[in-house]
Parts: C-alpha cells; sequence; structure tokens
C-alpha cells in the first residue's frame, strides 16, 4: 500500500539542467526520483511538482507530489530522501500525507518567485550563481514605476519564450514589487501561473528601464505589441528562484516535520 506525499523542497539550482528529466544532463526530477526509488523497494517513483524550474534556477520552496509505501513517518521520509540525495544540493525540508484530492501543480493557486540583482561595480563573490550582476547603475523606484504597467490580466505574448507551450498567453499577474536594499535589488512577482520564462523577460526589460535604455512608456508599447521580439532580453536565470507555492488547503499546516 502507498500514500501521497507532499514533499517542500530547497535546492540549488546551478548544477542542474532543471527541474525537469533531460537527456542531457542531471535533473532535479531525477535526484529525487531515484532517492525515492531508494525508499519503494527499488521501484520507479513519479512525481508532480508545482512549477518547472529551469537550468540553474533556484528553489526555496518548490512543492512535490509522489508515492511511497505507507508505513513511513513524515520525519523518516524527509530524512531519508535528505540522506540518499547527499551529496547534491536538494533538501526536503518537510514531508507530509498530502490531502484527499489534492496536487502538487494544479492545486496551486499562487506561485510566488523573487529575483535578485547586485547591482555594484564589482562582481559577486559569495553571491556567485545567486544574483544577476549588473555593474552598471539602475534606478530602482524607476524600475517599480515600470513594474506597475504589467501587473492585472495581460496577453503576455511579448513577455514569453518563443518555445513556450502554454496554449494561451493570458495571464494575471497580481504582484510585481522592486525593492532595493543596499546594492541588491529584489523583484517579487506572484500569479497564479506564469508563461515559460515569462518572469525572467520581465526582469530583463525593466533592467533596460532601470538603466536609463528604455522610458517607462516603451513597457506598455511593449506589451500591447504581443510580439516577443518588442520585449526585453531574457535575464538570465542565476537570480530567480521560487520562494512559495500556496494552496487552499496547506498539507504540512497540519503535519509539520
Amino acid at each position: 500500500m502507498t500514500v501521497l506525499w507532499a514533499l517542500r523542497l530547497e535546492y540549488d539550482g546551478t548544477p542542474f539542467v532543471g527541474w525537469q528529466r533531460q537527456i542531457n544532463g542531471l535533473s532535479v526530477q531525477q535526484v529525487l526520483e531515484e532517492a525515492a526509488a531508494k525508499l519503494n523497494n527499488g521501484h520507479p517513483v513519479a512525481s508532480i511538482v508545482a512549477g518547472r524550474t529551469d537550468a540553474g534556477v533556484h528553489a526555496e520552496a518548490q512543492v512535490v507530489q509522489l508515492p511511497l509505501p505507507a508505513h513511513f513517518t513524515p520525519e523518516r521520509v524527509r530524512e531519508a530522501l535528505n540522506f540518499h540525495m547527499k551529496p547534491h544540493r536538494i533538501v526536503v525540508q518537510d514531508a507530509a500525507p498530502a490531502p484527499a484530492d489534492w496536487n502538487a501543480r494544479f492545486s496551486a493557486t499562487r506561485r510566488c518567485y523573487r529575483y535578485h540583482i547586485l547591482n555594484r561595480r564589482a562582481r559577486p563573490a559569495l553571491l556567485a550563481h545567486r544574483v544577476w550582476h549588473v555593474p552598471q547603475e539602475l534606478d530602482a523606484a524607476v524600475m517599480r514605476k515600470a513594474a506597475l504597467i504589467l501587473l492585472g490580466r495581460h496577453d503576455f505574448t511579448s513577455f514569453r519564450a518563443s518555445s513556450c507551450q502554454a496554449k494561451s498567453p493570458l495571464r494575471t499577474l497580481d504582484r510585481l514589487d522592486v525593492t532595493r536594499t543596499g546594492e541588491v535589488i529584489a523583484i517579487t512577482a506572484e500569479a497564479r501561473s506564469f508563461l515559460h520564462h515569462q518572469v525572467r523577460n520581465m526582469i530583463g526589460t525593466l533592467k533596460l528601464v532601470g538603466e536609463g535604455v528604455w522610458p517607462i512608456n516603451r513597457v506598455a508599447t511593449a506589451l500591447a505589441a504581443r510580439d516577443r521580439a518588442a520585449g526585453g532580453p531574457t535575464a538570465p536565470p542565476d537570480g530567480l528562484c521560487l520562494i512559495a507555492v500556496f494552496y487552499p488547503i496547506d498539507p504540512f499546516a497540519a503535519n509539520p516535520t
């Protein structure tokens, strides 16, 4: 007998080809599922994830579901998976039996990402692979004003990857905050779901505004164009991190590990 488990993961995406299994390198999914198989008498275990992060993108609170034998406790699931995933930089923070009819992907009501830009002349040392290093000065206040243009429900064709497989380019962006603390600019984006590269493309556009290459109103022009060529460049993956996934019923609230 198996039980569907909900897992909350933290990982450094730098060495991986992304969440999803690929033929050209090691993925977070592969590491997790291979570890889970060791708890399932060697039988393959299939996982479902809240958001498929790209190569180099990190997670503080990725949510995954997978089936495991019923006799495990939440603490045992967490500790055993963490043991078998060594030395990879992937950690199960919490494990809990999933609620009935719960799905890590389709039950999620919001996903929240944060992007960090290190805005100084000197390159990063301690923050390497965790920030986008932009040496030219950025005006965070102007970037914040430009971000407001993107809030709400729009056709985000200008800000999605040409390879995006979503059936519709319509998305509702609930939050796009820009804050500055010293040398670090943090951009927080929140929506029920995002198009492929949408967050990174919006940030690449806001960076152009912040350095004065684009006026603020060009963001509105790009959005209205519904053409990827009208949008700004794709920001690198290094600064992006999935920081929260929200559910009507939090599977971890009643089963803390």
